[in-house]
Parts: C-alpha cells; structure tokens; sequence
C-alpha cells in the first residue's frame, strides 16, 4: 500500500528539511542527545531492513534507546519523518551540483542520473511505497530537478523543462519496478527467472497460437530468449536511448545526437 508524501503542514516540515542551510553551531553547553540526523538515518536503518510499515516512531525510538515521546521534540510526526528519509535518500546519489566535476557529454551525465536512480531504489526498495506525486520538497529533490535541466541548456526554453520532466518520469518508472523486484526477492525467496520457470507449463498447455500469432512469430525467432530481469534491462536501455535520441535532435542545428545534438554542459 503507497504513502503519500507532501500531506505535511509545509511550515513544519519545510525548516526541517533545509535544516543544514545557514545552520548555527552550538559553542555552550551540552550537545543534544539527538538530532533530527540522528532520527532520520535510524528511520533509514530500519526501513531498509525491515520495510517502510516496520519504520513507525516506536521502532525508530526503540532504535535509538529513547521514549517514543523522545522523538517528538525533533520531528513532529511520522509523515514528516517519512519525507525526511526520502529526501534524505534523492540526496544521497550525490548528483554533480554547479562547479562540481561531472561527465563532458550530456548523454553520459543523464546516463549517471539513471544508474543512481536505479541503484538508489534497488538499495532502499521501501521507496516503491512512498508517492512522490506532491514530493518532499528539500535539497535532494531539488538537486534532482537542478542537475538533469543543467543537461539540457542547448534545448530551447519553452522544451526544457518538459524533456527534463519526462527523463525524469522514465527513469523513476524503470527504478521503481527494480525496487519491486528487490522487494519481492527479499519476501519471496525467488527471483523472476525462477518463479518464471515454475509456471513454464503455460506455454505448453493454455497459450494458444492462433490467438496470439505475434508472440509466438517472436516465440520462434529466439525473442523470449532472454529472461525476464535481462529482458528489462535491455528494455531500459533501448527506451532511454530512443528518448535520449530524440531530446538531442531538438537541439538547434543538431543532426545526430551522437554526433552533433546537445552540447555538453558548461564545466567550470
């Protein structure tokens, strides 16, 4: 069942979430027994153990050896400690900001931005149950957006902002569907090609060639070879390519987006 993120009262959880920004450093007194650091990576611990339901105040508290009360004086609720952890994670694949060193051609920083999108779902697979229609709205998710519109400076404007959305959408589909696919290993014990494999008698005794002519024409020119996960990922990489082709003829003057297209994003 999804949670939705962005339910949350923005005056509350908005400081929350830019807490590091102009943040001032205590030199009297005691440092605190907590913070909202300390809340948020011990929310992260449990739900990448044991799922985003196991992931409630009580165990987040148990975690840590507080009261449950504890933890009220530094996140005021579930949901916004919920919004911190997927910010926490969006912020966690490190994307290049400004000024900071990225690959020269705009197709291999995309191609980055997927590769830790996929990685970050597949490593925290709880982030499939959490709805990011109305996001939290912090410094990952920021950096996200910032980082694939810095890829894209040579489309015209009025485009931009729709192809790097649509990037976006892509990706976060195909990452989804891997953290699925953690999640299910983890409960089930059996990977795709397995449980696959174990119903391998519907092709024999209920699939009807006369009803489906085009899969079986696929069937006997070798095109479900492959297994399932190998299926999906030669289907990402097909799809971002043709999306990624076709983003790079928008760029004025471009010919081939292998060759010409976009230009490369502006290194410091």
């Amino acid at each position: 069942m999804s949670e939705f993120s962005g339910s949350t009262d923005p005056d509350r959880i908005l400081p929350l979430l830019w807490r590091h920004r102009n943040a001032r450093r205590a030199t009297t007194g005691r440092p605190p027994r907590l913070t909202v650091d300390r809340v948020v990576a011990a929310g992260l611990a449990v739900a990448d153990e044991d799922g985003l339901t196991a992931a409630s105040m009580a165990q987040v508290a148990a975690r840590l050896g507080v009261a449950t009360m504890t933890l009220y004086t530094y996140v005021p609720s579930r949901a916004e400690l919920v919004e911190l952890m997927v910010d926490e994670v969006l912020a966690g694949r490190r994307l290049p900001g400004p000024g900071e060193e990225r690959p020269a051609h705009w197709r291999d920083q995309i191609h980055l931005y997927a590769d830790r999108t996929i990685a970050m779902y597949r490593d925290h697979p709880w982030l499939c149950q959490v709805s990011r229609v109305r996001p939290p709205l912090g410094p990952g998710m920021l950096r996200e957006s910032e980082y694939v519109l810095s890829t894209l400076g040579a489309l015209p404007v009025p485009e931009r902002n729709t192809a790097a959305v649509t990037i976006i959408m892509f990706v976060t589909a195909a990452a989804r569907q891997e953290g699925e696919n953690a999640q299910l290993r983890r409960a089930s014990g059996e990977s795709n090609d397995s449980w696959w494999s174990r119903r391998g008698r519907l092709w024999e005794d209920w699939f009807d060639v006369e009803q489906h002519p085009a899969m079986t024409d696929l069937w006997n020119a070798g095109g479900f070879d492959k297994g399932p996960d190998e299926q999906a990922v030669d289907a990402f990489a097909y799809g971002l390519r043709l999306l990624l082709d076709g983003i790079g003829r928008r760029s004025p003057g471009a010919q081939s987006s292998e060759t010409t297209g976009l230009r490369s994003s502006p290194m410091p």
